[in-house]
């Protein structure tokens, strides 16, 4: 027994450091300077130079316009990634409660045309969503870069599950109270659905922190350029004989990791209940 719990601790000691590993090796590397980054590689050692690169990607202004700083784009990112969680919530509560509660016709065959959904990917439906934005002259706004994408079948699809799962006896002691739809929803749904709500909200925001390809063509303008666009950036400058400032691609990924990171360790416990629990 103990020799098995033993290779249990094992197997799960190597998991973590599988998973740790590169983030502390980008971590020590992030403290180097970049021609030692060139000239050297990655780095298990600390370089001395934390400090002076944090605070030079955090406020220096660069970019080719000389506006943005890694500030800026770790606010960015927070708007969409925030942005995104919450619109998704909002709509997905909405679309799962007509379509449990109201109980309309064909409300089962729009369920599943909203989760057939899930098979086209982001690119499929990029250009025609490109084009609304663009006719709207919603380009470089914070709109454009939400908007578009709110609509979420998975948030429908988990909303629906769970609002199955509340007991009729409370909707018929609603009604018996003379609560209306809108009591019914604000009053009880939304306070049971606390941990689903944080559950989809992490997966959401993660989702929106994360996204390259639809800010990439949707800003223009580097006020709105995203953290992990920024990281791209500044990549892109290796010109002649210049060297691509390494230390601070990896300052900047450390600092986009932590956001995502701080979401999950501070729902956590709310993200696995969310998903797991069925007693209402």
């Amino acid at each position: 027994m103990n020799r098995i719990r033993l290779v249990d601790h094992l197997v799960l000691l190597l998991g973590v450091f599988v998973m740790v590993a590169p983030v502390v090796v980008a971590f020590m590397t992030s403290t180097h300077d970049a021609v030692d980054i060139h000239r050297n590689g990655l780095s298990f050692t600390w370089g001395g130079h934390f400090t002076e690169t944090y605070n030079t990607v955090l406020t220096r202004k660069g970019g080719f316009t000389g506006d943005i700083t890694g500030a800026r784009m770790i606010l960015n990112s927070l708007i969409l990634g925030i942005g995104f969680a919450a619109g998704k919530i909002v709509l997905s509560m909405l679309a799962a409660y007509a379509i449990v509660y109201f109980r309309f016709r064909f409300g089962t065959l729009f369920f599943w045309m909203i989760f057939t959904t899930l098979l086209l990917p982001l690119e499929v439906r990029i250009v025609p969503s490109y084009e609304v934005m663009t006719k709207l002259g919603l380009t470089n706004t914070y709109t454009g870069l939400i908007v578009p994408l709110l609509a979420s079948a998975t948030g429908t699809f988990f909303f629906r599950q769970f609002f199955k799962s509340v007991p009729e006896e409370l909707l018929e002691a609603a009604r018996i109270d003379g609560a209306g739809p809108v009591k019914f929803f604000f009053d009880i749904l939304v306070p049971l659905s606390r941990t689903m709500i944080a559950a989809i909200f992490i997966i959401m925001f993660v989702y929106g922190w994360n996204q390259y390809l639809w800010p990439t063509l949707m800003t223009t303008d580097e006020r709105f350029f995203t953290l992990v666009r920024g990281i791209k950036q500044i990549l892109l400058v290796w010109v002649g004989s210049n060297i691509p400032d390494y230390n601070e691609a990896f300052a900047l990924a450390i600092l986009a990791m932590l956001p995502p990171v701080m979401i999950v360790l501070i729902f956590q416990r709310w993200f696995i209940k969310g998903l797991t629990e069925s007693d209402k």
